[in-house]
């Protein structure tokens, strides 16, 4: 199965690195794709190169698309094309997936009304869905994650949204993950 990610310059690196990385033990293809090129540098300053030019993209039957975090939510949402492939990837049924501010783009667009969603608690507006304190939220074809810090919860949110509770549950067993109660 594929997913696709989306960034450019701002990007939250542990958002995007952490969750590619528990996508990719998980079993799943990911393909990055930056905005500016091919290549995008994170707000702490890491350069991420080789990604795939977004100026290039298809749908190439991903099952999801996921929006890291970071400043660069600002660009993500104000870009046209972007904002197409959530309408497409919704008309589709395909997951929409975002974390920490990355959720204020999907709530902006209209995707959160009527859903269970969380995201960076100060960047939460009316979004007409209920907000919930949880690190990682999934309704419906919806996954959210509230910050940084939930990474790893996010990450495998979304691989058993897509891959399904067996590849996750896998996974987290093979890196000794273990949920905080």
């Amino acid at each position: 199965m594929k997913v696709c990610m989306i960034v450019t310059d701002g990007f939250e690196e542990i958002e995007a690195v952490g969750t590619y990385a528990i996508l990719r033990r998980g079993g799943l293809d990911v393909d990055v794709y930056s905005l500016r090129g091919d290549k995008a540098t994170g707000r702490f300053g890491l350069t991420c190169c080789a990604l795939k030019s977004f100026a290039q993209f298809k749908d190439d039957n991903y099952a999801a698309v996921i929006l890291p975090g970071g400043p660069q939510w600002k660009e993500l949402e104000a870009d046209a094309r972007v904002q197409r492939v959530l309408k497409d990837f919704d008309a589709e049924g395909k997951y929409l997936c975002a974390i920490c501010a990355g959720p204020t783009i999907l709530g902006r667009a209209g995707f959160l009304k009527g859903k269970n969603y969380t995201c960076f608690t100060a960047m939460n507006d009316d979004f007409g869905g209920t907000y919930r304190e949880d690190y990682a939220v999934t309704d419906g074809r919806i996954v959210t994650s509230k910050s940084a810090a939930a990474t790893i919860d996010f990450g495998f949110a979304v691989l058993q949204a897509v891959a399904g509770k067996e590849a996750a549950d896998k996974t987290k067993k093979e890196i000794y993950y273990k949920e905080c109660k």
